[in-house]
């Protein structure tokens, strides 16, 4: 039975969907010829994939925020403050290192893409797998090492770049900056299919989702089987977090402020809900703020600027009222 609780959120997520619609016919439409045709074909040929990559990336990092947070028991954390931003960078750079920015490898947008998300997807998922386990989802415990994992992967990523050929260096340094201007478009279908292909595969986990955040013994006690979910889980956040990545780059904080803003909007339990909240806040943010970049600030101060300091006011905000840290 549908609750009167559950009738107000779908009237707020109905709000937000058309705020999204508004965003982006906003982002398409403004400052358009439209009595030119070829300058009309041309602005929309260069905004549309911008606007599908803002959705996609939106969508990623606010639903694995979501589950993250749903995963660890905690709702001040998000893979990005974990090193998982920086982990994608390390592995991305030390592929062109090892390979070359000639290669192959570099070179197929696609391939690139195909390479750094099965090695993140490895690597995150032993690695915070068993950094949970061990720690016991110690929040504390997981920030402190969340922060020494960032400053061990960058460190790592700088002697690299350090020691690489200038020239392939800045054919890398594209991709390491969170930029809308300059986004990766050809791996458009292939993170689409990628993020379809996990949300199938991960489907039953997700359903599952309310459950576990009961706890661990009670999930058991349901007929969970919690270490199973929780690492399948625990590999959907990180290929979703490779994808916003690799399109955009790394972006710090934006999933701290939409997932925790999800949560304060709706108050609800239900993560099918909280999840579009989520993924709502990030489209109406990052749609939003690259039309006033585009528009307003004429591409001075990247987008990502005002998320990472908003992001950390925010997180500092949150670490002060938190009453489970």
């Amino acid at each position: 039975m549908k609750t009167a609780a559950y009738r107000s959120n779908v009237k707020k997520l109905t709000v937000m969907a058309v705020l999204v619609l508004a965003a982006a016919a906003a982002y398409m439409l403004v400052e358009i010829n439209f009595s030119n045709s070829r300058l009309l074909k041309y602005a929309l040929s260069l905004r549309a994939p911008k606007l599908i990559v803002m959705l996609i990336t939106a969508f990623s990092i606010g639903g694995a925020s979501i589950v993250f947070q749903s995963v660890i028991n905690n709702t001040i954390v998000t893979p990005c403050l974990l090193g998982m931003n920086s982990l994608y960078t390390l592995i991305h750079t030390a592929v062109v290192f090892v390979a070359g920015s000639g290669s192959i490898i570099a070179v197929n947008a696609n391939l690139s893409f195909a390479v750094d998300v099965v090695i993140m997807g490895v690597v995150a998922t032993v690695i915070y797998s068993y950094l949970f386990k061990k720690t016991n989802h110690n929040v504390l415990y997981v920030l402190l090492i969340g922060t020494v994992l960032t400053s061990f992967f960058s460190s790592i990523q700088t002697t690299l770049t350090r020691v690489m050929d200038p020239n392939e260096y800045d054919t890398l340094l594209t991709s390491l900056v969170a930029s809308f201007s300059n986004i990766n478009s050809e791996i458009i279908v292939f993170s689409l299919v990628l993020l379809a292909a996990i949300i199938f595969a991960l489907r039953r986990e997700l359903a599952l989702l309310d459950v576990l955040t009961l706890g661990k013994e009670q999930a058991i006690n349901l007929g969970v089987n919690y270490d199973k979910c929780i690492r399948k889980l625990l590999l959907g956040v990180t290929l979703c977090i490779a994808v916003a990545t690799a399109m955009v780059g790394p972006i710090s904080f934006l999933g701290l402020i939409i997932a925790n803003l999800s949560r304060q909007l709706l108050k609800t339990y239900r993560h099918s809900l909280l999840i579009l909240g989520s993924a709502f806040f990030g489209m109406i943010v990052l749609v939003g703020g690259q039309l006033i970049v585009e528009h307003v600030y004429s591409y001075a101060v990247p987008v990502s600027v005002f998320i990472t300091v908003g992001g950390g006011v925010y997180f500092l905000y949150l670490l002060m009222t938190e009453k489970k840290v």
